[in-house]
């Protein structure tokens, strides 16, 4: 599978973590939209899309936001969440959301960072150019 057209769109926001969202076109028949830009501790890299992750009520089964203390349906009060035990390798930022869409294996991960990573460093090179030019 390969990624005929990927698409960036660059946040105004210089003094945040995320540099911009990309859209990529696999095999000109599949999109997958929201790709995140984001800078790191060890330079750039991707986030796939993704979702908050939400817990049912007991009382009613309606689906509250991790961490809510009571329904927003029934006002009833939910249960507590075990947060991570000290040592497990997932933050609580990343229990909250889980990815819509992934790559499956490594090499195609590295492959679609790089091809992303790419356009975004294009595309940062056009804006810049364009407005040294105006």
């Amino acid at each position: 599978m390969d990624a005929t057209e990927v698409r960036v769109i660059l946040k105004d926001s210089p003094d945040k973590k995320l540099k911009a969202y990309a859209t990529v076109t696999f095999d000109n028949v599949f999109v997958v939209r929201d790709i995140k830009v984001i800078e790191g501790a060890s330079g750039l890299f991707i986030a796939m899309p993704s979702r908050k992750v939400k817990h049912p009520c007991p009382k009613c089964a309606f689906k509250n936001e991790l961490r809510s203390k009571y329904c927003n349906q029934c006002a009833a009060p939910l249960p507590v969440e075990s947060s991570p035990q000290r040592g497990e390798e997932t933050s609580v930022s990343q229990a909250e959301h889980k990815d819509i869409a992934h790559p499956i294996t490594q090499p195609f991960r590295e492959n679609l960072q790089k091809r992303v990573l790419e356009a975004y460093t294009q595309e940062k090179a056009k804006v810049h150019s364009g407005s040294a030019l105006g």
